[in-house]
Order: C-alpha cells, then structure tokens, then sequence
C-alpha cells in the first residue's frame, strides 16, 4: 500500500484532520468574532452589573434572615455591622408550608393567578374585536386607531390616578350610576369591587397593545385567502375559525405570553390603586413589596424570597408553555 504525503502540509492525503477542542473553538471564534465581542461586552456588562447581580444578591438574602434590624446601618455618626444569619431554607418552607402560609401566600397565589388570567383573556378578546373592526374599510378609521391607542401612550401612573379619582366615592362613575338610581359600589373600600377594579383598570391599559399587535398580524394574513375561502361557500365565522385564527396563530402566542409575563408581575396598577389598603386585592409581587418596603420591620429575607418565588412560577409556566405551543405545532404539520 503506497502512502502519499502531501509536500504543502506534510500530512497524509486524505487524512482527515483531528477536531480542535472546546477551548480551541472559543479561541478561534473569538479571534474570528472579536469586533461583535468587543461590541455586546458593554450591554453584558450592564446587564450583569443590573440584572445579574441583583439577582444573585436576592438569591443569597433569601437564604438569610436579614430585617431592617439586623442589617448594616449608619445612624448619625454611628455604623451599626449586620447581625443576621444563614438560615438555608426555613423562608421558603415558612412561606409554602408555615403556619400562615395560605394568607401569606397561597390566597395571594390564587388571585395572581385569577387576575392574570382574567387580564389576559380580556386583553386578547377586546384586542382581538377591535382589531377586526379596525381593519375593515371605514370612513376615519385612522382616528378610532389613534384615539384607541391613546390609553397605552398615556403614562400608566397618570392612567391608574385619573381612574382612582373617578371610582371614588364622589367620583364621576358613581355620581352617574347615583344619577341612574342604581347602586354604587365601594370600588376602593370593599374587597370585591377593589379587585373588579383593579382588573377593569388593568384591562383599559392593556387592551392597545393587543389591538396593535393583532391588528398588525390580521394585515399580514394573505388577502386570497378570503377570497379562496368565500368562493368555497364559507360565512363569515368559518373564515374567522379556519383563516384569521389560524393565521393569527404566531402573533397571538407570542403577545398571550407576554401579556402573562406582563399582567403576573403588574405592579404599578395595584400599588397605584391602593397602595396599602386593600391586602386582599395585592397581588404577589406587590404582596413582596409590601413585606419588604411597606411595614416595619421590613422583612429584606422574605421579600426576596417571594421574587425568587415570582421567578421559578414564570419560568415554569413559560418552560409548559413553550412545549404545549412545540406540540400543537408539530400535530398540524402533521
């Protein structure tokens, strides 16, 4: 058997040269690669210094007991050293599992959960309506989409006050539903109405951006396909079911998720709305808040613990959401 050596490279013809090693690869990519390295370091950089290491620090709190007692302080001239202790678990298993834990947790759990749902369904339903509406051939059908989308350029803070000044007792919504003779409900006193409230007010702010999004996705839908459809004999609701859903299908679970991860962790609507006053109506998030900012002492352990909580709820949902849409996807192709 004759063997040819290839006099260029000094190897064997048609040996096939050996696979370079991870740290080999990462050398080459990055000598390759350095100009897009060099410019994404300063948005990692920001966001390890924002994102990361806040993250890590809540992470690390809650494996402790710290309150505003026991961590570092300066009082006049005088600095106080932190006294708190490595605890493990106990915040965890107190929330899920103390005592007081369906107060404390699992009842706001069960309205975050209600609320968001709620939120959501309403946000794609009216998004999805007006959507539809406003993208038929009407006469000034520029000016409804600019007045309907003036809730969502309005600053939410500006929004929520403007409605709490209404759904007061001597506000405007009262006042008319006393003028029709017709009960007017403790919207910011009682637990129900406060929650009815917070969702009606939720539901104002969030409904532009359904009716964007959708509204951008109806445009893209390929206008033959009515006519196909039409010319098949279908009315008017087939043509919804089996042509806009269907086209819809990729903007809609994109903003669906977004409008969960959105309404889930809302906190300006509820804190805006009620501050510390309605402890039935808080959800999760301003529920941690709360714990951790708005009574005394605070508790910085507990309050971390129920973002960390926040976090792996999010993460589970979408982790079942993406595999329950990969599914579905994978059914119609085939």
């Amino acid at each position: 058997m004759t063997v040819v050596i290839d006099r260029a490279t000094g190897k064997r013809r048609g040996e096939r040269e050996p696979r370079p090693g991870p740290g080999r690869r990462l050398k080459n990519g990055f000598h390759k690669h350095w100009y897009a390295y060099a410019m994404i370091a300063p948005v990692a950089i920001v966001l390890g210094v924002l994102v990361l290491y806040p993250l890590a620090y809540g992470l690390y709190l809650t494996l402790t007991d710290a309150t505003s007692l026991n961590t570092a302080r300066t009082i006049g001239v005088n600095h106080i050293d932190a006294t708190y202790q490595f605890i493990g678990l106990d915040n965890y298993a107190d929330i899920l599992w103390g005592p007081t834990s369906y107060d404390r947790f699992w009842s706001h759990v069960l309205w975050t959960v209600f609320w968001t749902a709620a939120c959501v369904a309403l946000h794609y339903g009216i998004g999805l309506g007006l959507a539809l509406l406003l993208n038929q051939k009407l006469r000034g059908r520029t000016l409804y989409r600019l007045i309907l989308v003036l809730p969502w350029a309005v600053p939410t803070f500006v929004t929520v006050f403007g409605w709490r000044f209404m759904l007061a007792d001597g506000g405007i919504i009262n006042s008319g539903l006393d003028f029709l003779h017709l009960p007017t409900p403790l919207w910011l006193e009682d637990t129900f109405w406060q929650r009815f409230a917070a969702i009606m007010v939720n539901t104002w702010c969030g409904v532009p951006f359904m009716m964007v999004s959708l509204l951008g996705g109806l445009q893209s839908i390929d206008a033959s396909l009515y006519e196909a459809s039409e010319m098949d004999g279908a009315n008017a609701w087939q043509r919804f079911r089996y042509v806009t859903l269907p086209g819809l299908r990729s903007v809609s679970t994109t903003v669906v998720l977004l409008g969960v991860i959105w309404t889930f962790n809302q906190f300006a609507i509820i804190f805006l709305l009620f501050g510390n006053t309605a402890p039935d109506a808080q959800i999760l998030v301003t529920w941690a808040y709360q714990l951790g900012f708005g009574q005394q002492p605070r508790d910085y352990a507990q309050s971390a613990a129920y973002g960390i909580l926040l976090l792996s709820l999010l993460i589970v949902f979408t982790s079942f959401y993406r595999r329950w849409l990969n599914r579905n996807e994978q059914q119609l192709a085939i």
